[in-house]
């Protein structure tokens, strides 16, 4: 009987550790078409238990273009960025409550309001979690667009 309930706290240990989050950085990048321009996402989990992350974008271009801002947090199921391309040649980095402009030429990044964006752009991927619910950029190729849900 003792070792059925030791057993039994250590497999339910074990699976309430392997549910934590860690807060080691879980970076994921990807290389926008046309641009020569690198986008890294870092996501860092702030709580052990809920789905809560800080995220870090940095643009890098090669000539020496580093930018680096910290994107609206995720309070709760809110990490994924959708990515887009302009016929200006610019990025969109779309999130749940943000959006940020990138002009690869200026080496710039941008708070913008939502209603100021070009609706005609290319869908390019998403920064979300992937097949294996690890954080990753997923193509366009690979998965269609998810709009964000009204809130």
């Amino acid at each position: 009987m003792r070792f059925r309930l030791r057993r039994g706290l250590l497999a339910a240990a074990i699976g309430a550790l392997s549910a934590c989050n860690s807060g080691v950085p879980e970076p994921a990048a990807t290389d926008i078409p046309g641009t020569g321009l690198r986008v890294t996402l870092v996501r860092v989990a702030t709580d052990p238990f809920l789905s809560r992350h800080n995220l870090t974008m940095t643009i890098e271009r090669a000539g020496g273009c580093t930018q680096t801002i910290d994107l609206f947090p995720n309070t709760g199921h809110t990490s994924r960025r959708n990515v887009y391309v302009t016929a200006k040649a610019l990025i969109y980095v779309v999130g749940q409550f943000d959006a940020r402009v990138i002009d690869a030429r200026e080496c710039s990044i941008t708070l913008s309001e939502f209603q100021h964006l070009d609706r005609e752009v290319i869908f390019v991927g998403s920064f979300d979690e992937n097949a294996e619910e690890r954080w990753d950029f997923v193509p366009a190729a690979e998965r269609p667009e998810r709009s964000f849900e009204k809130r």
